[in-house]
């Protein structure tokens, strides 16, 4: 089914309207607005941040499967025994910032650098740099490569597990030492710096909207699920939505934005006659431009981890009454929780020019992808790959726009077998952690994830943990992928390529993926796309 028709007309038209309120659509929409000669609309497809338990912390994983959760599941996987793998997106103000884990990882130098050959020396390290100073309030940071006036707050853990510390040493027993969070050094491990602020999350709308929203020119209106983007020839002259069951249109006077993410961009600009002709004309959707490489190139990273046994001191207590108390008096305690307290860097070759696996670590039995409840005592510690070969697509599954669209990352998918040779490798070094002396003084070394794994050998549940436990870690980019060439979807300013008065900021357009989590460049990029529309406006 495709919407078109009598849609209902929106109030006045305004000058820019962006499709997301997600991490980078509320970082543009709080920069664009600052200028009260601009109007401008926010559309969220979601309700308002309003959940208590996007507010705290540890209680994340209870936000899957929500009304705040785009609720996406993959196609099977047959690198990981045909499973198919949850997808949670938010769907909510502040998008994925409102239900993620708040690890501030925000990458490696190189990994821009590398854009910037890609899309030209804008999107180099030292180009984005004060882009990121604008996004970056890290507490305590002295360094001139960090942020500490910026709209996000950052902040050291208030209550980490006393296991943190443990993994460190574990860490250290094995010869992989600790080094600053976002430091110059990349090899090593760390305890996770948090976008919180007093134990609390502090999310896009924490930073951007709050501020903003008392703006007049600003408008914001959630429940506003996007159908397509309206077009008059080759140009974006406004979008059509859905709200409360009825379609409206709201028109641009000078853009349109898509921040929608990695999945819903894409299907967006498939929706409204801009994708690859074969897949448009299969769905039914007239072609208005021919763009195949809209939804392909997707990368993601994997995650696979071991869960071993403990006496006491993890998150499975943190729903007790007393840490309840505890939060709400002090906003201190186990619900200050991020779960993921600790992540590093290795390579899982010597040889490589950098490393290619993350290491994670949650002082909490953490299975079942978070969909089901905490079994017991455990301490989980993961790899995560980072540098995928591998890579998938979104496709339409009808031109019906409220139909969830085909994900498929083809994980472990390259035909060289390099992505599970480095999965094995990193969980090789997951092994290594959890047989050290630290471990062991904590540990009886008995591994609840996966099952009945005791007496197997390493490879053996190695291999069982990667085809059954693996699942991503929530960082799907590239589907809009921006580059200098005329087959890249949007170009180095981010302007949909064949389309007058389009843009697209958001994960999608990440040429390649960056060796770290995605919320951080995601504020960047919609910091970025502010000037960049503001230096041609």
């Amino acid at each position: 089914m495709t919407i078109h028709t009598a849609a209902r007309r929106d109030d006045e038209p305004f000058d820019f309207i962006i499709v997301g309120a997600g991490t980078s659509g509320c970082a543009l929409a709080g920069r664009l607005s600052e200028n009260g000669r601009r109007r401008v609309l926010l559309l969220e497809a979601g309700e308002r941040d309003s959940r208590m338990d996007i507010r705290i912390p540890a209680a994340f994983a209870k936000l899957f499967r929500s009304s705040v959760d785009w609720n996406y599941d993959t196609v099977p996987q047959p690198g990981l025994g045909n499973r198919t793998i949850y997808w949670p997106r938010g769907k909510v103000l502040g998008g994925s910032s409102s239900i993620n884990a708040m690890m501030w990882v925000r990458g490696f130098a190189e990994d821009f650098d590398d854009w910037a050959r890609h899309a030209g020396p804008g999107w180099s390290w030292e180009a984005l740099l004060p882009h990121l100073h604008k996004v970056e309030r890290v507490e305590g940071a002295t360094d001139d490569a960090t942020g500490t006036e910026g709209a996000i707050s950052i902040q050291a853990q208030r209550d980490p597990r006393s296991h943190t510390a443990t993994y460190l040493r574990a860490a250290a027993e094995i010869g992989i030492e600790t080094v600053t969070p976002n430091g110059p050094r990349h090899d090593g491990v760390s305890q996770a710096m948090v976008t919180q602020r007093r134990g609390a999350r502090f999310s896009a709308v924490d930073g951007y909207l709050k501020v903003a929203r008392s703006r007049k020119n600003l408008v914001v209106r959630t429940g506003a699920h996007t159908t397509r983007v309206l077009l008059d020839g080759n140009r974006a002259t406004g979008v059509e939505y859905s709200s409360k069951g009825k379609l409206y249109v709201a028109k641009a006077n000078k853009e349109v934005i898509l921040s929608g993410g990695a999945v819903n961009t894409p299907q967006l600009l498939m929706l409204s006659g801009i994708g690859e002709r074969a897949e448009l004309e299969r769905a039914g959707i007239g072609v208005l431009v021919d763009s195949p490489e809209v939804g392909k190139n997707l990368r993601d990273h994997l995650v696979a981890a071991i869960t071993i046994d403990v006496r006491e001191d993890t998150l499975f207590a943190a729903e007790s009454p007393a840490q309840l108390i505890t939060y709400l008096l002090r906003r201190r305690g186990m619900l200050t929780s991020n779960v993921a307290e600790a992540y590093g860097f290795v390579k899982s070759d010597p040889a490589l020019a950098l490393p290619d696996i993350e290491l994670l670590f949650a002082p909490v039995a953490f299975v079942g992808e978070g969909l089901v409840p905490i079994p017991e005592h455990g301490l989980s510690v993961g790899a995560v790959l980072l540098a995928p070969e591998s890579h998938g697509t979104i496709t339409l599954a009808s031109s019906n726009p409220f139909d969830a669209p085909l994900i498929d990352p083809r994980y472990l998918s390259d035909p060289e077998g390099k992505d599970r040779a480095a999965m094995m490798a990193g969980l090789n070094v997951c092994e290594d952690i959890v047989a050290t002396e630290a471990m062991g003084s904590v540990s009886r070394r008995h591994f609840i994830a996966p099952e009945n794994s005791d007496s197997m050998t390493r490879e053996q549940r190695d291999t069982l943990t990667l085809t059954r436990l693996a699942h991503t870690l929530y960082h799907p980019v590239g589907t809009a992928r921006m580059g200098l060439d005329p087959g890249s979807v949007v170009d180095e300013a981010l302007r949909v390529r064949g389309v007058q008065g389009l843009r697209v900021a958001d994960a999608s357009i990440m040429p390649t993926i960056i060796h770290g989590h995605t919320n951080a460049p995601a504020y960047v990029i919609g910091e970025k796309a502010a000037d960049l529309i503001a230096s041609e406006w």
